[in-house]
């Protein structure tokens, strides 16, 4: 495994269990969904970049997009569930609750 290799994986196993480990608040959830989706980024645009191929290339911008509408998206959960909850403490959220 090269060190490239080595630090992507590293990277997005941090976020794996930042977000398995600390579940306390939400922004701290979605600070670890970020980063597990821009070390995947990162990846798969080196990848395309050592097939110099153009068939790749389309793919890391478009896991940009779904990572750009995934944290637009769970920004506005964090902002609804800070209004009506008072705080993103994920103990605090019940789904039972409308």
């Amino acid at each position: 495994m090269t060190p490239v290799h080595f630090a992507f994986s590293t990277t997005f196993l941090l976020g794996l269990t930042g977000l398995a480990f600390h579940r306390t608040h939400l922004l701290s959830a979605l600070l670890c969904l970020e980063a597990m989706m821009l070390s995947l980024f990162i990846a798969l645009s080196i990848w395309a970049l050592q097939l110099d191929s153009t068939n790749f290339s389309t793919s890391p911008m478009l896991l940009l997009a779904f990572s750009a509408c995934e944290a637009s998206a769970g920004l506005a959960l964090l902002v609804a569930t800070s209004r009506t909850h008072g705080n993103d403490r994920l103990q605090s959220l019940n789904l039972l609750q409308c």
